[in-house]
């Protein structure tokens, strides 16, 4: 009695090689996580550089390529909460468009200051979520229908705020920045140690929990590995950005980390909190492994839909006042084209799955980062539109492959 007692209490530290060989059992009973996409993701870089050179690396590049992926990322993020129940919302890029034009229209044509013009257009997102949630929770319409209508309907929407073929300027230097400044350069080193340290002592105080609680944990080298890492990603990206990056210095100087960057990673950081430290967030897990055992479990199924629907169009409203701030206007095309299935390949791309349940919100960062980085490369390369396309198709259908295969061997291993 005494030793069972002694064994529950003492924490289980994990070996270095125990805790490799727990990662080796994870991957071959499906669990690849984030593994794929960061792979692709290193192996494209490699490519790209060997097949562009300096003209792919370059800091003014490598900045053009965190604004090429931050609308996606953000719009791939909302839609992970929706993929997490196994549904799909059509609807997400045109209702970015849409709640772009009402910020737009509200700030050019009616002279509103852009904060409550802001919040009215995030509200506007919110409800159009709202909206469908109930659609798909109460009335049981599957949510293929309910967004591909709405996305015909807020298409529609969109060509008359804009009018035919007309755009609707952003002249507000506040959401301007967003897009096209950079922070001053002291304050992006601030944020960036701010950021490591941050990262270092969170991952360190749950391992330390992890062990209080007598649960395995890996040894501190693993902790220290990972941090290292980070910071010396985070650090480096600080420090290429930090250069100078104009090609015409008399101009104008282009210094420092985007504005954007900070948004993304707070948007990050928040969702990620959300998604795995609330009761919420496990209720999401829970709907998307198993709905009916989670409704028997006492959890508002219908509730977690709806809310999860408006996330995905709030955030939507964040992606497309993302895409106007870049462009400085709104047209018919915000929101349309490729950035709903850009966003939708992202999410898959980074490793959330089809099927439901299994996702995260850096899911949505990773994607983007591929996508991002295969718009990019290709078009340096000059291939055409059409090749992207395929290419990335390419790149999507074998992430879902990897996807159905890992969620077949994590069944057949007894971890699904």
């Amino acid at each position: 009695m005494s030793d069972t007692s002694n064994a529950a209490e003492t924490p289980q530290r994990q070996s270095l090689q125990g805790t490799f060989d727990d990662y080796i059992v994870r991957l071959r009973g499906g669990d690849v996580g984030a593994l794929p996409a960061i792979a692709g993701l290193v192996a494209l870089v490699i490519v790209f550089t060997f097949l562009s050179g300096k003209t792919f690396t370059n800091a003014f590049n490598f900045a053009n390529l965190i604004l090429q992926g931050s609308a996606i990322a953000v719009f791939a993020m909302g839609l992970v909460f929706v993929l997490l129940l196994g549904e799909i919302d059509l609807s997400a890029g045109y209702a970015g468009g849409v709640t772009a034009g009402v910020l737009g229209i509200l700030m050019t044509n009616h002279g509103w200051p852009w904060v409550p013009a802001l919040i009215i257009a995030l509200l506007c997102g919110t409800a159009i979520g709202l909206s469908i949630g109930l659609l798909v929770a109460k009335l049981g319409i599957p949510s293929f229908v309910v967004t591909l209508s709405y996305f015909l309907a807020l298409q529609g929407v969109l060509l008359i705020e804009t009018g035919a073929g007309g755009t609707i300027a952003y002249r507000n230097n506040a959401i301007l920045a967003i897009m096209n400044n950079n922070m001053p350069l002291w304050l992006g080193w601030v944020l960036a140690v701010l950021t490591v340290a941050a990262y270092a002592g969170l991952s360190l105080r749950r391992q330390l929990s992890r062990a209080g609680a007598g649960l395995p944990t890996p040894p501190l080298v693993v902790w220290v590995f990972k941090s290292v890492i980070f910071a010396a990603i985070l650090l480096a990206a600080t420090a290429y950005l930090s250069k100078e990056r104009s090609r015409n210095v008399l101009l104008a100087s282009l210094k420092g980390v985007p504005i954007v960057v900070p948004i993304v990673g707070a948007l990050l950081v928040f969702l990620t909190f959300l998604l795995t430290r609330t009761a919420w967030g496990r209720h999401v897990y829970a709907v998307g492994g198993n709905a009916e055992a989670a409704r028997r479990a006492g959890i508002s199924v219908a509730w977690v839909k709806i809310s999860c629907f408006m996330l995905c169009s709030t955030l939507a409203t964040v992606g497309g006042v993302l895409l106007a701030s870049r462009t400085n206007s709104v047209n018919p095309q915000t929101g349309g084209a490729e950035t709903l299935l850009y966003g939708v390949g992202a999410a898959v791309i980074g490793g959330t799955s089809l099927f439901g349940g299994k996702g995260r919100p850096l899911d949505g960062l990773l994607g983007a980062s591929v996508i991002a980085v295969i718009i990019n490369g290709m078009t340096l390369q000059g291939q055409s539109q059409g090749r992207v396309y395929i290419i990335t198709g390419a790149v999507l259908l074998l992430a879902a492959s990897v996807d159905a295969i890992s969620r077949r061997r994590a069944s057949a291993s007894g971890r699904a």
